[in-house]
């Protein structure tokens, strides 16, 4: 029974011994943390240490775990303090930052050659981390917002019945007729660049002919006015100045001689509003037609003012919200934006001598972007914690589906490309903040204005942009779009 308490005392004792840890400002968001593990944590965890190395060790002469524990120091000393400093160092870090409440952005910047192991004494170090801004949050109950009202009139409702049947026309040769705008022509091409000895030929080529078309793939500027009124047998030509950004390098940044010869001309011919017509689309007549239609504008047009009020709280809560950005993280961002820049221009065949020429700007560009997403992630992030909002997997898988659906493909197939890529966790971030702009219209104190008073506002970088379907196909029978259920 003595020796029991004896044992607990000894215990209580061991919990006693702390480490002294202080706490210094260093700058932006970043905190100095200094440690000091008493000379008994250390020994004890020596002693801890080479008491379980006997246990294993095999030592010539001895049995096992029977050698003497000077022997064992002596042989394996320098292997066991430098685990015991490595795992002092992480116990005792992770310790100070917990029991201090800091929550840190990032591993702990620790220099571990410089830390030494005393043989008598406390072990000392030091350390630097990034830590969250700290700041408060605006009012975020009562937000005054302005709700555009726009309107379904029976002249948008035509036009877009005028732009389903042309959709759903037939290209009709137009023997002996002229070029308009919006025609096909069918033509023999010719495309000679200034270094070209001889040109490309092409015959046949389908032109379609709009203010700026593609030839050949050439792109030529006004190419509408350049084969208005031409007619069979015509021959049009033009010298095209190439930007030096085009995708194509065999023409990129020279002037490009065009000729074309009409040799056939199509017209795209509207289909009628027949039975037929009406029958390919599942609807039985043409007022069925335009209640289809004014359903999808309704929809579209209570998605355009829910996106418009969503952008008013994130420029309510942005310019509400002053407060300064962890440097490295800053930096970390930045240089993920720039690098995607980079290949992007690199990939649309922008030569990199160019790109290095405005690497400069990019990356001022990128850093702005990166301040800006982060200053939403971190104002979002804290009002998710005061309103209790979390994102279910039901949720995720859902808002995944949905996507998946839109671009046709299978929801499991998505998620399993974002878990490989690393993007699911930025997804799950992304629908957590919708839940929390959802969350503050529901309290908002929303106007009804005309869309024409509405200031056009600009979207924060960091705001998630929903991929929807924008009604370029005609209403399917039964087959409303669902309204947004952000």
């Amino acid at each position: 029974m003595a020796k029991k308490n004896a044992e607990k005392a000894e215990n209580n004792e061991k919990a006693e011994v702390k480490n002294l840890v202080t706490i210094e400002e260093a700058g932006v968001c970043r905190k100095k943390v200094t440690v000091e593990v008493p000379q008994e944590s250390v020994k004890a965890m020596l002693g801890e240490q080479f008491k379980e190395l006997k246990e294993e060790a095999l030592v010539p002469g001895f049995r096992k775990g029977r050698a003497p524990v000077r022997l064992l120091e002596k042989k394996f000393g320098k292997e066991v303090s430098e685990q015991v400093k490595l795992k002092l160092l992480a116990q005792a870090s992770e310790a100070a930052l917990k029991d201090n409440n800091i929550e840190s952005l990032g591993d702990p910047d620790i220099d571990f050659e410089k830390v030494e192991l005393p043989e008598n004494g406390p072990m000392k170090f030091s350390f630097e981390v990034e830590v969250r801004p700290e700041f408060e949050l605006p009012a975020i109950e009562g937000i005054e917002i302005n709700k555009p009202k726009f309107e379904v009139t029976d002249a948008k409702i035509d036009e877009e019945v005028v732009a389903l049947q042309k959709r759903a026309g037939i290209w009709t040769p137009q023997e002996g007729g002229s070029v308009e705008a919006g025609d096909q022509v069918i033509a023999a091409v010719e495309i000679k660049a200034e270094d070209e000895a001889e040109p490309t030929k092409l015959d046949n080529e389908t032109v379609t002919v709009g203010k700026n078309g593609f030839v050949g793939g050439v792109a030529v500027p006004e190419l509408e006015e350049l084969m208005a009124g031409a007619k069979q047998g015509d021959e049009k030509a033009a010298t095209v100045d190439v930007p030096a950004t085009f995708y194509n390098e065999k023409y990129r940044g020279k002037k490009v001689d065009v000729k074309i010869a009409v040799k056939d001309i199509k017209r795209q011919i509207p289909a009628q509003l027949n039975e037929d017509f009406f029958t390919k689309f599942g609807l039985s007549s043409e007022a069925e037609l335009k209640d289809r239609i004014r359903e999808m504008l309704a929809d579209r047009n209570e998605q355009q003012a829910q996106d418009a009020m969503r952008d008013q709280v994130y420029k309510y809560l942005n310019e509400s919200t002053a407060f300064e950005l962890p440097a490295a993280i800053v930096g970390d961002q930045s240089a993920q934006i720039l690098k995607r820049e980079y290949i992007n221009l690199l990939m649309r065949g922008v030569p990199k001598e160019q790109v290095e020429e405005h690497v400069q700007e990019l990356r001022a560009g990128s850093e702005e972007r990166a301040k800006e997403q982060l200053k939403t992630f971190f104002i979002m992030d804290k009002i998710a914690s005061k309103l209790g909002i979390e994102v279910s997997e039901e949720e995720i898988n859902g808002h995944i589906a949905r996507i998946a659906a839109q671009r046709g493909r299978r929801p499991e197939k998505m998620r399993e490309e974002m878990v490989r890529d690393g993007s699911l966790a930025q997804f799950s971030m992304q629908v957590r903040e919708e839940k929390c702009v959802s969350k503050l219209l529901e309290t908002a104190k929303i106007n009804d204005v005309e869309p024409a008073k509405l200031e056009e506002k600009k979207k924060p970088a960091k705001k998630a942009k929903k991929e929807e379907a924008e009604g370029e196909e005609a209403p399917k029978k039964n087959s409303k779009k669902k309204k947004s259920e952000e």
